[in-house]
């Protein structure tokens, strides 16, 4: 009689199970066809984030596929997260795709709408859209619980996917309720990673919000950046739709001496501050035009050990 073993899950599912402060990083594959590139710019964060998110064609540009790019990561001992995207891909690509994270040892997923064309650099390229997040977060799903695609279709081997949605962090505003993200949460997210929000007080307030909802069960990792300047925070606040960076921080950036410093500064701070806010499991790290500056800022997070606080 075979016996059947379980894969063990992933580093990052391990950690937000533990209750450990969980911290991601964020790179954007190299538009390069060697794959040194890729394990170059992704090598300084191993050991350092718990996983490190590969995104697919964000901001509507080309590089490296991120399957592939993902595939890469497992195979040079840095835990990915795949980020996979419906714009480019209708439901067969999209499911051959999951298939393809799956055989190569990806377990982390978070999956995207994706931005629509005209924000990249080939606005005249045809938007697929077949499927939205919530129906690939259906589709992962069903390969992973029943190994079947939604056709009915047998999947063999086994899919252990730990999934992830994205979500958009606000003030909660009076009756606000959390529709969208409920719908992916049912759909089967089971951890969840932002957009900028360097303001604590409206993450506890969305956090408290989301718990009130009954959303308290899945891990939320809110985003933040080690920012440059006030400029690059400025920018961001304008051009990265949901980004909320409040006057107080772009003010301490135009009073340093040394902005980056700073903005690193702010990142360490801001990170103690979430790990005290009940509901928020882990913070996501991107640095928009500072891929160089998330490994020491990392480092110097790493430096406390954080417990997150409850989530109920």
């Amino acid at each position: 009689m075979d016996v059947q073993v379980q894969p063990r899950p992933s580093r990052l599912e391990q950690v937000l199970r533990a209750g450990d402060f969980a911290i991601t990083a964020e790179i954007v594959p190299p538009v390069s066809c060697d794959p040194r590139d890729l394990i170059e710019k992704s090598r300084p964060l191993k050991g350092l984030a718990d996983a490190v998110n590969v995104t697919d064609g964000a901001g509507a540009h080309v590089h490296l596929g991120a399957v592939t790019a993902a595939g890469l990561l497992v195979a040079a001992g840095i835990e990915p997260i795949l980020q996979l995207a419906c714009r480019d891909r209708n439901r067969i690509a999209l499911q051959s795709e999951l298939i393809a994270a799956a055989a190569s040892g990806v377990r982390n997923l978070l999956l995207l709408t994706g931005d629509r064309p005209g924000a990249g650099d080939q606005p005249d390229a045809k938007p697929v859209f077949d499927l939205d997040s919530t129906a690939l977060l259906e589709t992962a799903r069903l390969i992973r619980d029943r190994g079947q695609l939604p056709s009915g279709r047998a999947v063999h081997g086994s899919a252990p996917f730990f999934l992830g949605a994205a979500e958009l962090p606000v003030d909660p505003p009076p009756g606000w309720r959390p529709d969208a993200l409920e719908r992916k949460i049912a759909a089967g997210a089971q951890f969840v990673q932002t957009q900028f929000c360097m303001d604590a007080g409206v993450v506890a307030r969305y956090a408290a919000r989301l718990a009130e909802a009954g959303l308290s069960e899945t891990f939320l990792l809110i985003g933040i950046a080690p920012l440059r300047s006030a400029r690059s925070a400025l920018w961001m606040r304008k051009n990265l739709y949901g980004t909320i960076i409040p006057d107080r921080i772009v003010a301490r950036l135009e009073k340093a001496a040394d902005p980056l410093a700073e903005g690193g500064r702010i990142c360490i701070e801001l990170v103690d501050r979430l790990a005290e806010i009940r509901g928020v499991a882990g913070a996501h790290l991107m640095a928009p035009g500072n891929d160089a500056g998330l490994a020491d800022v990392i480092a110097a997070i790493r430096e406390k050990p954080r417990r997150a606080a409850r989530r109920s």
